[in-house]
């Protein structure tokens, strides 16, 4: 799993080790994510399925995309679509996906990159991999998240950041057992370089067969631990997580994830993605590629859709933009 990484995990900063008596989270539930299709066909696991939108707050939507290896003509992506009212955050850890948005966002990522896109009022984007590795296929593996804004941001312009792998906060375990990545937020003084309108934090950690690792965690924000592979634990009370699974954690003060000593074969280590943010606790309206507080603000996006307000894509007739894809 390419990702960001360093030869020498010793020379990173240490997260502090676990105070005596600090609360740790406890888990409250753990779901398997199901397994399905998006965009123009590449597969996912729908991380967030069957949790009560409560728990996940300010946090919306989590796709896996892949991990899958394509022959040459199979890569996929998405077509041109809308969105408005939340941000996506596209992080890519094998393989290379382009953007474009009709707001004037764009870029290539690749290995530890993420792409960062605040819809805010409105625009269309299109994220599908270069010519090239369609011709060539390759490797497919990354994340999506959708992270709710307050009722105040919503209507912000639309904004864009291209986060490169060189910019991710690193930091290890006391024991060096660990290899954490920060890409938005802070976590014990390793700050990510993603700007987020929700106060929030998101962490991607290599936990090495038979470590642990415990991270200092905000008591204001909740706290999810999804796992992209490997087989391990979560919480002191060290309940199982393996593969496609998601953990919420209750209330505390450090957040516990540990690798099992045997791992699967395809991967060396537990692969995870660590997400806390502070609730927004506002109504959520919420159909297709809108996000709003109202169903009649959903309506409206439509309309402004339809009606080519939320932007336009000048080789690509209006017709064909789709406005159900996510």
């Amino acid at each position: 799993m390419p990702a960001v990484n360093v030869p020498d995990w010793t020379v990173l900063p240490r997260t502090v080790a676990a105070l005596p008596g600090a609360e740790d989270r406890a888990v409250v539930s753990v779901t398997t994510a199901p397994q399905g299709y998006e965009g123009e066909g590449f597969p996912v696991r729908r991380a967030f399925a069957g949790v009560d939108a409560r728990q996940l707050d300010p946090f919306i939507h989590l796709d896996q995309m892949g991990e899958v290896e394509y022959a040459p003509g199979e890569p996929k992506g998405t077509p041109w679509h809308p969105h408005r009212g939340f941000e996506t955050v596209t992080y890519m850890i094998d393989g290379v996906m382009d953007h474009q948005d009709s707001h004037g966002g764009g870029g290539s990522i690749t290995d530890g990159d993420t792409q960062w896109m605040t819809a805010g009022s409105g625009l269309l984007h299109i994220e599908a991999p270069p010519e090239w590795l369609v011709t060539q296929g390759g490797v497919f593996h990354g994340l999506q998240l959708w992270v709710n804004l307050p009722k105040a941001a919503k209507w912000l312009p639309p904004h864009y950041q291209d986060l490169r792998s060189s910019e991710v906060g690193l930091g290890t375990s006391p024991d060096a057992g660990a290899l954490i990545r920060v890409i938005a937020g802070e976590v014990d003084g390793i700050r990510g370089p993603g700007s987020t309108h929700t106060p929030m934090a998101m962490v991607h950690a290599t936990v090495t067969p038979g470590a642990e690792l415990v991270l200092p965690w905000r008591t204001d924000f909740n706290a999810l631990v999804y796992v992209m592979s490997g087989n391990g634990y979560v919480g002191s009370e060290r309940r199982p997580l393996r593969t496609g699974q998601l953990a919420v954690l209750g209330h505390g003060e450090t957040v516990t994830v540990g690798a099992d000593r045997a791992q699967e074969s395809r991967h060396e280590a537990l692969e995870v993605v660590v997400l806390g943010g502070q609730p927004i606790r506002e109504p959520i309206a919420w159909m297709g590629p809108f996000v709003m507080n109202t169903r009649a603000e959903v309506l409206q996006a439509y309309e402004d859709f339809s009606k080519g307000r939320l932007g336009t894509i000048p080789t690509v007739p209006h017709s064909e933009v789709q406005g159900e894809i996510r």
